[in-house]
């Protein structure tokens, strides 16, 4: 687990016993707090995974416990769902330095020719220059020195992370990229202390685009029977990609929450799913984005008022006040105190009300975060002032 820099206790900092009780409102820091046991974080995954709880959020004043299994029965013919079809990287690696010291790298992105963005630890002895050699595969205790074909130097630090640029030499003919399912592993978030899933499990079944440093979570609950389920009740679905990095988890540090930055993600919402969803809209279907990913996505391709095909980053940052242009509902898991995913789901709801349902997952029992299970704010739920 990373603990310097960004690091990912912003990576998401486990909640150690009770945090204080909000006290704050719609923008400021202290408002997006709440108490939550330690227990209620769910360090596996439910299988078979459309079996995870499901808090149905229906109108301003009503909600009832459902199961993920029957979201069939909860949209309606013509709505169609949004999800991001990023792929977790294998983006953890372990190393030595030149010293012998072990060395943790989390690679965030790809700035191309082997140039990537990553978080280590430890980080402070980590100046520009070091080098960090990674042992082979088939040598997976190795030494510097043993038979390695992959290293990479600290060529900079970078200010908007606290990670470093890192340059990889690796094997003539190959990238980095190909070289990572080799050399990586899958990272679960530090919460996350007991698990015995498989890397698979903390992947959609979807997932097709190679890019991401996490899940994007509300997508895990979704079974092949599941969707096909949806489909035969005329319930459409479309794609886009977000590569989860810094942005979605960097931590809210400044009590005035409208003078947070976000670090930039890299998105794509093609040309195909743009035009589904006009048709949507067209004929009076609605527009459900999966995990606040999805949201960031769509919301990102309209920051000119419009919704348009869009390749390249956001920083889009969404807080009770925004003015929605695309998403109409949203399925989401529950999220960690004073984050800015929080606040993105409170623009839609409602911050009072989203602490208020927290609080009843919270008393039923519901399992929180990555592997937790899962809540749906249905259209009919947006409260007036979050309403587009």
């Amino acid at each position: 687990m990373f603990h310097n820099e960004i690091d990912s206790e912003s990576l998401t900092s486990p909640v150690n016993g009770p945090i204080h009780s909000n006290t704050g409102g719609d923008r400021t820091l202290s408002g997006y707090d709440y108490d939550l046991p330690s227990e209620r974080i769910a360090q596996n995954p439910v299988i078979p995974r459309d079996n995870s709880r499901l808090l149905v959020v229906d109108s301003p004043t009503s909600h009832q416990h459902r199961r993920f299994r029957n979201l069939p029965e909860l949209l309606e013919p013509g709505d169609l769902l949004v999800l991001n079809n990023t792929r977790v990287m294998a983006a953890r690696l372990h190393g030595y330095k030149s010293t012998g010291a072990p060395v943790e790298v989390l690679l965030l992105e790809d700035q191309g020719d082997n140039q990537w963005l990553g978080l280590v630890k430890p980080g402070r002895r980590l100046k520009p220059g070091a080098l960090i050699q990674f042992p082979a595969p088939e040598n997976p205790e190795g030494k510097p020195g043993s038979n390695s074909t992959l290293q990479a130097k600290v060529l900079a630090i970078d200010e908007a992370t606290g990670g470093r640029i890192l340059q990889f030499e690796a094997t003539p003919g190959a990238s980095v990229r190909e070289l990572l399912e080799a050399y990586g592993q899958v990272p679960l978030p530090p919460y996350i202390t007991q698990s015995v899933a498989s890397p698979d499990q903390y992947q959609t079944v979807y997932a097709e685009q190679s890019g991401s440093a996490a899940a994007p979570t509300a997508g895990l609950h979704f079974t092949e029977e599941l969707l096909d389920r949806l489909e035969a009740k005329g319930i459409n679905r479309a794609f886009v990609t977000l590569h989860v990095g810094v942005g979605t988890f960097r931590p809210v540090e400044v009590e005035d929450v409208t003078r947070h930055q976000m670090h930039q993600e890299w998105v794509q919402v093609p040309d195909e799913t743009v035009e589904k969803i006009r048709e949507t809209k067209a004929r009076g279907g609605r527009v459900i984005a999966v995990g606040t990913t999805g949201v960031r996505s769509l919301e990102g391709a309209a920051v000119t008022g419009e919704l348009q095909p869009f390749c390249g980053k956001t920083d889009l940052f969404i807080y009770p006040g925004y003015q929605w242009r695309v998403v109409d509902g949203l399925i989401t898991n529950f999220h960690l105190p004073r984050s800015s995913l929080l606040m993105l789901v409170s623009a839609l709801v409602g911050r009072d009300r989203l602490l208020g349902l927290y609080q009843e997952a919270i008393d039923h029992e519901y399992r929180f975060y990555s592997f937790g299970d899962a809540m749906i704010i249905l259209p009919s739920a947006k409260t007036e002032t979050s309403a587009s």
